[in-house]
């Protein structure tokens, strides 16, 4: 399995981006995928996460602003992310969670820096 992420980089508060993850080696179908953060001196946090029935959680921190959203045909997750600001500045993973096993794949880190 391999996820490859893309779309990070700098932008200025209010801003927005769109973080994309691709996937090859993994059904869709039977997954449920995830964007998580780690900012420096902090601990990893679950941003959205969306199953493949379409069920989708996001942290409170990002509700209203961030939208999470999944192309099947293409292995594809996406997280759209609007109305930026600093303390969004983090590294975000792309995770993939097969539900029948609850096993977990993840893609390397795309950072995210917001400036004030």
């Amino acid at each position: 399995v391999q996820l490859q992420a893309s779309g990070g980089g700098l932008v200025q508060a209010g801003g927005s981006l769109r973080l994309s993850c691709a996937a090859s080696g993994i059904i869709f179908g039977i997954t449920r995928q995830g964007w998580y953060r780690q900012a420096p001196g902090k601990q990893r946090e679950l941003v959205a996460s969306i199953t493949g029935a379409g069920n989708i959680v996001y942290a409170d921190s990002v509700k209203d602003r961030f939208t999470i959203s999944r192309d099947n045909a293409k292995n594809t997750v996406y997280l759209q992310m609007s109305s930026l600001r600093s303390e969004d500045t983090a590294t975000y993973y792309c995770n993939v969670r097969r539900t029948y096993d609850l096993v977990d794949f993840w893609g390397r880190g795309t950072q995210v820096t917001v400036s004030s």
